[in-house]
C-alpha cells in the first residue's frame, strides 16, 4: 500500500478498453491507486478487476463493489480477481460488513466502506472504525452534487472523530483535492476531472502536483494517530509486564504462557486461530504481518507443535516483533539462536500437519485473555500481557506511573528502609 496522501483515479466507464486506456494515461500522470468503478464492474464483471490488475501489477487496485449483502462472497470474488481493496456500503448491516472483513483477512485484502446515503454519518463512521474496517470513504454522489452538496462539509464532521484513513469522493478537481487534503483526507478519489479531460495524463499530473507539492498545514487523523501510537509504544517499551498488570488491575495477563526465547517484546497483535496441530494458518499469518507486529496464535492449548525454526526465521526476515502461542513450539535451540521473542505454553518435538483450518484476523483467546487484531501485546521474562487497543494510552500511562512509584520505593529501600516500612504494611494490616 502507498504512503499518504494517495491519489485514486475512479474508472467509472462501461467499456473496459476505454477504462484501460484512461488508466494508462492516469498512471503516467502519477496516480497511486486505480479504482475499478461500479459501472465498469456491472458492465464487464470481475474480469475488469482481473485485467486492470494484470496491466498494473504494482498499483493498488480498488474494486468499488458497493456491497450491500453477501459481504464475504463479494469480497472473495474481488480478491480472487486481483483486488487489493474492496469497497462496501456503510448502509449495509453490520453482519454483512463483519463477514466481509473475515473474508478480507482470509484473502489478504483491505476493506473500505463508502458512506454514500448514510444518515448520522459521524456516528456510523465511529461504529465502522470500532468494527475494524481499514478505510472510510466520505462520498457525495453525482446526483447529490447536482443539488450543491459538498463532500468537504462531511469530511470536516468526520475528520476529528476517527483515526483510520479517510477517502473523499465527489466532484474533486485539483483545487478541491488540495482543500480536502488540507482538511485531513488521506485518499483523494478523482473521477471525471481526470477521465473526462482532453489530456488525461496532464489532468492527473495537475492534481498530483496540487496535493503533493507541499506538506499540508493540518495534521491528518492518520498523522495524529501515528504520533499517539509512537507515544504508546515508547511507554510500553519502558515499563515491565508487572507494571502493566498492576496498572490494568491484573486484566490482560496470559496464564501459562512463558518465554521460550528472545527478550522484551512490544507490538500490535496479528491474531490467528488454528485447529489443534494444524500449522498452515500460523505460517500464512507471517505474510500478513510486518515490522512491529506480534503474531498471536490460538492453538487451543494443544501439545502438538504449530511453530518452529523455519517459521521463526521467516518472522525475522519480515521484522516481526515476536510470537505468542497458546500451544506448543519446537526447535528451541535454533529459535534461541535466531533471537526472536517467542512465548508458548509447551515445548514439544512433535509437529502437526498443514491442513489449512482456522482464520487470520479474528478475535481469539490465548492464555485465558481475549485478543483482538491491533491490541498491544507486551512480553518479557515475567510473561505476556495484552492491552486493548482502545485503552492503550490510558494503561500505558498508568503503567508508567506504577513504575515511577516503585522507583521511589526502591530508592527509599536503598537508603536503608524496608518494603514493609515504606508502604506501612502494619498499619494497613490493622485496618483490614
Amino acid at each position: 500500500m502507498s504512503e499518504w496522501p494517495v491519489i485514486q483515479v475512479a474508472l467509472d466507464f462501461i467499456n473496459l478498453d476505454r477504462a484501460i486506456k484512461a488508466a494508462e494515461e492516469a498512471v503516467k500522470g502519477g496516480v497511486d491507486w486505480i479504482e475499478v468503478g461500479t459501472p465498469l464492474i456491472k458492465s464487464e464483471g470481475v474480469r475488469a478487476i482481473r485485467e486492470l490488475k494484470r496491466r498494473f501489477p504494482n498499483k493498488t487496485v480498488v474494486a468499488d463493489m458497493k456491497t450491500m449483502d453477501t459481504g464475504a462472497l463479494e469480497v472473495e470474488m474481488a480478491a480472487r480477481a486481483g483486488a487489493d481493496v474492496v469497497v462496501l456500503l456503510g448502509a449495509a448491516d453490520n453482519s454483512t460488513i463483519e463477514d466481509a472483513m473475515r473474508s478480507a483477512r482470509k484473502y489478504g485484502v483491505k476493506i473500505a466502506v463508502d458512506t454514500i446515503g448514510v444518515d448520522k454519518i459521524v456516528e456510523r463512521c465511529k461504529e465502522l472504525e470500532r468494527i475494524g474496517v481499514d478505510y472510510l470513504i466520505v462520498h457525495i454522489g453525482i446526483d447529490q452534487q447536482m443539488l450543491g452538496m459538498d463532500p468537504l462539509e462531511l469530511l470536516r464532521k468526520v475528520r476529528d472523530e476517527v483515526e483510520i484513513p479517510i477517502g473523499v469522493a465527489g466532484g474533486l478537481n485539483a483545487e478541491k483535492a488540495r482543500m480536502a487534503y488540507e482538511e485531513g483526507a488521506d485518499i483523494l478519489i478523482v473521477g471525471g476531472s481526470i477521465t473526462r479531460a482532453d489530456d488525461i495524463e496532464e489532468a492527473a499530473r495537475k492534481i498530483v502536483k496540487a496535493v503533493k507539492s507541499e506538506k499540508r498545514s493540518k495534521k491528518s487523523a492518520v498523522e495524529r494517530r501515528k504520533e499517539l501510537e509512537e507515544e504508546i509504544m515508547d511507554i510500553l517499551r519502558e515499563v515491565s509486564t508487572p507494571n502493566i498488570a498492576d496498572a490494568s488491575h491484573r486484566e490482560g495477563v496470559m496464564k501459562g504462557i512463558r518465554m521460550i526465547s528472545g527478550g522484551k517484546m512490544v507490538g500490535r497483535a496479528v491474531t490467528v486461530k488454528v485447529m489443534a496441530g494444524d500449522w498452515a494458518k500460523a505460517i500464512e499469518a507471517i505474510d500478513q504481518a510486518g515490522k512491529g507486529d506480534v503474531i498471536v496464535i490460538d492453538a487451543g492449548g494443544a501439545e502438538v507443535s504449530v511453530w518452529g525454526e523455519l517459521a521463526t526465521r521467516s518472522c525475522k526476515t519480515r521484522e516481526v516483533e515476536g510470537v505468542v502461542i497458546d500451544g506448543a513450539v519446537r526447535d528451541v535451540k535454533e529459535i534461541k539462536e535466531i533471537g526472536l521473542p517467542v512465548f508458548a505454553r509447551y515445548v514439544n518435538p512433535e509437529a502437526g500437519e498443514a491442513k489449512g483450518y482456522g482464520e487470520i484476523g479474528c478475535v481469539i483467546e490465548v492464555g485465558g485473555v481475549k485478543v483482538k487484531p491491533g491490541d498491544y501485546v507486551v512480553g518479557d521474562e515475567n510473561g505476556v500481557v495484552v492491552v486493548p487497543r482502545e485503552r492503550g494510552l490510558e494503561i500505558a500511562k498508568r503503567a508508567l506511573q506504577v513504575k515511577e512509584m516503585e522507583n521511589r520505593i526502591r530508592e527509599e529501600i536503598r537508603r536503608g528502609s524496608t518494603l514493609s516500612k515504606v508502604i506501612d504494611i502494619y498499619k494497613w494490616e490493622r485496618l483490614i
